[in-house]
């Protein structure tokens, strides 16, 4: 596969998953007052995943993660010239999804209920950088645990690999929103950060460093304990085809049998 291709592919995800994850947190909210915006904006981040994995999955694997890269190049699932591709086409993604939300809502005259364009912060955990690392080096390792587990070429989950993934996603927001704004995704805390900033508000910078770092040691720690793990498990065995039958062989012994005539 081309890796022009593949970059491209994690561009459009990541852009896909900012967009309408991050555009859902601005539209419903997600303060503690507003229940149901927990739950909308989980949703859409998971549904996302579950879109994007079986579209845009066949192409580059759909990371669309920084973290999940890191996971899998430790995991020894992409080389590190893919995983910088990755990277930059990743943080590229969520910055234009960003800057697409930040039109939209200027030119619609909408409020963004988030304040920030759906940015990460630490007010759930009242400002504390330690608290916010724990969640999101927690939150990543479960996270990339599944999908090491799931996209494990010595199971066979089949073809539900995306949709639990997506719903892994779901359920790690539902925690994580109330904390952190749930990152797990360093792309997808640099894009609305940026944007944000650009547009004068630069609080979400000062703690952004926490949703860089965290996923990217939780990613790591995931790999390395999900490589231990798999480590004792058999190679898949092979089913050796059945050989074929040769096609004269079986047409000579096919053939019915010519009787003398008697004189």
């Amino acid at each position: 596969m081309n890796s022009f291709k593949k970059y491209v592919a994690e561009f459009i995800g990541t852009f896909v998953l900012v967009t309408l994850g991050c555009g859902t947190a601005m539209l419903v909210g997600c303060d503690s007052a507003n229940g149901c915006g927990y739950i909308l904006t989980a949703l859409a981040f998971g549904l996302v995943i579950v879109a994007m994995a079986y579209s845009i999955g066949n192409i580059s694997g759909c990371h669309i993660n920084p973290a999940v890269s890191l996971g899998v190049l430790i995991n020894g699932g992409i080389t590190a010239t893919d995983f910088v591709g990755y990277v930059i086409a990743q943080c590229l993604g969520a910055f234009c999804g960003s800057g697409l939300l930040a039109l939209i809502f200027a030119l619609g005259g909408v409020t963004d209920q988030t304040g920030g364009y759906g940015t990460n912060g630490l007010a759930g955990v009242n400002g504390s950088s330690g608290a916010g690392l724990i969640v999101e080096i927690t939150l990543t390792a479960i996270f990339v645990i599944t999908i090491l587990g799931v996209t494990s070429k010595k199971a066979s989950h089949g073809s539900f690999g995306g949709l639990v993934i997506g719903l892994t996603l779901t359920l790690v927001h539902i925690l994580g929103i109330g904390l952190t704004g749930t990152s797990v995704n360093p792309a997808r805390s640099i894009g609305p950060a940026i944007v944000a900033a650009i547009d004068g508000n630069t609080d979400p910078l000062t703690s952004l460093w926490v949703f860089i770092v965290g996923p990217l040691i939780g990613a790591a720690i995931g790999a390395f304990i999900y490589k231990y793990l798999e480590s004792g498990l058999p190679e898949p065995v092979k089913e050796t085809p059945a050989p074929a039958v040769k096609t004269a062989a079986k047409q000579t012994n096919n053939a019915p049998s010519k009787k003398k005539k008697k004189k």
